[in-house]
């Protein structure tokens, strides 16, 4: 059972892995985020598959921090995208 558990983290971190060049790549801020958050729910699942796998306990602390992390950058995000929505419209105007 532990090696099926790995070869499962090893492929949701390959999937992680393909959105962090959505994130590198990303034609626009929101689907930058959508990676971002892609990034934090991919990473959470191989911690806690691995954490299961091996037996570490403190994977679900590591998992939770992590959960925390990509709902703060969720936040920080949706109070930030009026402000440079209207900074792009005012940077198109002047144009």
């Amino acid at each position: 059972m532990p090696e099926f558990l790995l070869a499962s983290a090893g492929f949701v971190l390959l999937t992680v892995a393909v959105g962090l060049l959505r994130v590198l790549r990303g034609p626009g801020a929101v689907d930058r985020m959508m990676a971002a958050q892609l990034l934090g729910t991919g990473g959470i699942a191989g911690v806690l598959l691995l954490g299961t796998a091996t037996g570490e306990a403190a994977a679900v602390d590591v998992a939770l921090t992590l959960a925390l992390l990509a709902a703060f950058a969720a936040i920080a995000f949706v109070k930030a995208a009026p402000t440079a929505a209207l900074d792009e419209a005012d940077a198109k105007a002047d144009a």
